[in-house]
């Protein structure tokens, strides 16, 4: 299974059985709107917070993607999953609702494919049967912690980007009908010493860039294998540092290959700066736009490398760098499909 020092390739090949994603009023606005299965009209969500509302998310995404499955609850053996807020306190608490066994991990904006790369793992190697794995985020949840809250009406730089409010969620098996999940790259911690928290995407591509080179040449493949290479929430300014990081790996990617979901999930005229952010950032477009797009034969083979950041509140304040880490995991339709 393990190709290389960093990357797994799965040969049973978990199947994706399901997918569902949630989201705000905002996200309601942006292009994707049809791609979600529930849209909230009000960012509370009819809870007493923002991190009681994000925790609504993450339970809405993880009954909808069970729901939408044949698989009884009671069948599913994990609940793999994180978020942003401290001690990841809204999907702790949301598993408690789901009431799946639990295990809460943490990669910031990467926590989706990390997510999805140890479901692979676990049910390729008879670990598991079934495995419901996703992540959340909510705007002013993040923005209490990580900024100033909304209310304080900061203003930011053209390098910052939106935190996306909503959540994404697949359910995973060892076999059925579904794209399949081929390979994973873990990535490493890259920190080049970038200090600006309201540039995450600059700080963040050269971790994406190291993930990609690295299972390109672990699984030797080319980037053209895939028909797209999809990235978390670079934003307008991670996505071109990465193309140009790319190139000087004379790795030349056409603009339309290389897909960047903080780009995708809105539209242009949205005021979201540099583009969107947040762990559902990557597992919405992903789990909702793009598995769709290849059910219906658009594209036979993704790689999705969702980005993070692994700064806090704290460590910003002490004048640390930004540590960043890319996941890498491949989905594939089978030749049947």
């Amino acid at each position: 299974m393990l190709i290389g020092r960093q990357t797994w390739f799965f040969n049973n090949r978990p199947v994706i059985l399901s997918a569902a994603t949630v989201g705000g009023p905002f996200e309601a606005e942006g292009p994707l709107k049809d791609d979600f299965d529930y849209l909230f009209d009000d960012a509370w969500l009819e809870a007493s917070s923002f991190e009681k509302a994000q925790q609504k998310l993450m339970e809405e995404a993880g009954d909808l993607a069970i729901s939408k499955s044949n698989i009884k609850k009671d069948k599913v053996n994990f609940f793999i999953s994180g978020d942003l807020i401290n001690q990841v306190t809204p999907t702790s608490f949301s598993a408690k609702t789901l009431d799946i066994p639990y295990l809460g991990i943490f990669s910031a904006c990467a926590t989706s494919a990390e997510g999805l790369a140890l479901s692979a793992a676990f049910l390729n190697t008879g670990g598991a049967d079934y495995i419901l794995s996703g992540t959340s985020s909510h705007h002013a949840a993040a923005e209490r912690q990580f900024r100033f809250p909304n209310d304080y009406g900061s203003q930011k730089p053209p390098t910052a980007q939106w935190t996306v409010t909503g959540a994404g969620c697949v359910l995973i098996g060892k076999q059925g009908n579904g794209p399949n999940v081929t390979s994973a790259t873990i990535g490493k911690v890259v920190d080049l010493s970038v200090k600006d928290p309201f540039n995450m995407g600059g700080a963040m591509a050269p971790a994406a860039v190291d993930t990609i080179v690295t299972h390109l040449k672990e699984r030797n493949i080319d980037a053209s294998y895939y028909d797209l290479i999809v990235t978390g929430d670079l934003g307008r300014i991670g996505r071109e540092v990465s193309l140009d990081l790319l190139k000087k790996q004379n790795i030349h990617l056409p603009e339309k290959q290389f897909v960047d979901c903080g780009l995708t999930i809105y539209s242009e005229d949205q005021p979201v700066l540099a583009g969107a952010s947040g762990p559902a950032c990557s597992a919405i477009v992903m789990y909702g736009h793009f598995l769709k797009r290849m059910q219906l034969g658009e594209f036979k083979k993704i790689l999705f490398v969702a980005t993070g950041s692994l700064h806090s509140p704290l460590s910003i304040q002490q004048g640390d760098s930004i540590p960043c880490i890319a996941h890498a995991v491949s989905i594939e339709m089978g030749s049947d499909q």
